[in-house]
């Protein structure tokens, strides 16, 4: 007996510590970007689903956009097309981008969609295409060397940038009690289709609904020193001083730049969470711990 009473005071205890949190972030807007291993790992997807549903019970407006690389390599290696990278963005011919809307808009969308609503929630899948939400144009790619004038430019064919996001389908879905989960798939005036990186697609929902938070799941601890320490609790000329000094390079500064751009136009906060961590969105919520690296518009 005083083993299940020992549980019952710890969970207690966790909502009590949770409780301040949940009544800061009732009626805000979270956007979360979901990806790496908590899109592949059985256990980290469940739960995963079960932070975004018991946000959205909590009061709390999430809003969901998921990447799918992984997942469209695989497709296009059964389909025998060659996947070539430029500057960490993947060469999207004709071809290459029928398959990232079967893998990103059909079955990712769809198989997140199901988790959710199988798991308590109400969600609904859409694409940048569905009522015009995600207005793209084509990314130029500008590669300079010592031997050019004028740098060069490199077609990576349908890839974009998001150059205005409709919110009223959003705004519609998250009034009447929906999780929107998003494909970050664009669409311009004639009608052409852009694969778009889905931080920078959570990025800009996040600015246009003037979202409390950012979060952008990964595959590390968060944002690290030169001495392998977490960073966190960081405001805008930190992280730019960082950015300067070589702290943060490689494969993170895209992630991090996200991340600045975000509360630099009104995001209040963004964080870089460890998605190998089971629970990790609630964790970074609901916790006085956390699980990664904050960054802040505060001064």
């Amino acid at each position: 007996m005083s083993l299940y009473r020992d549980s019952a005071i710890q969970i207690a205890d966790v909502l009590t510590e949770a409780l301040p949190y949940i009544q800061r972030f009732a009626g805000k807007t979270i956007v979360v970007k979901y990806g790496g291993n908590a899109m592949t790992d059985q256990t980290l997807k469940l739960s995963f689903a079960k932070d975004i549903v018991l946000m959205k019970a909590v009061g709390i407006n999430p809003v969901v956009v998921h990447g799918g690389g992984p997942q469209i390599g695989a497709l296009l290696e059964k389909l025998n097309i060659d996947s070539h990278f430029v500057d960490g963005m993947r060469v999207t011919d004709s071809q290459t981008m029928d398959a990232v809307e079967m893998v990103l808009g059909g079955s990712v969308n769809k198989e997140i969609v199901n988790m959710l609503n199988q798991n308590g929630g109400k969600a609904i899948g859409i694409t940048g295409k569905d009522g015009y939400l995600i207005k793209a144009h084509k990314m130029t790619v500008k590669r300079r060397s010592p031997d050019m004038q004028v740098p060069e430019i490199i077609d990576i064919g349908h890839v974009g940038e998001v150059e205005r996001i409709n919110t009223e389908i959003l705004d519609i879905l998250l009034q009447s009690h929906f999780i929107p989960v998003i494909a970050p798939i664009g669409v311009d005036d004639a009608g052409n289709s852009y694969n778009i990186n889905a931080d920078l697609v959570a990025g800009k929902i996040a600015e246009v609904l003037e979202a409390e938070k950012l979060m952008l799941l990964t595959n590390v601890a968060g944002l690290l020193d030169k001495n392998n320490e977490i960073l966190t609790g960081l405001n805008t000329q930190a992280v730019d001083e960082l950015m300067a000094d070589g702290t943060i390079h490689g494969g993170m500064l895209p992630k991090i730049r996200c991340a600045l751009e975000a509360v630099k136009t009104g995001v209040v906060s963004s964080h870089i969470i460890d998605g190998r961590v089971p629970h990790a969105v609630l964790l970074e919520i609901f916790t006085d711990a956390g699980v990664g690296t904050l960054i802040t518009n505060q001064s």
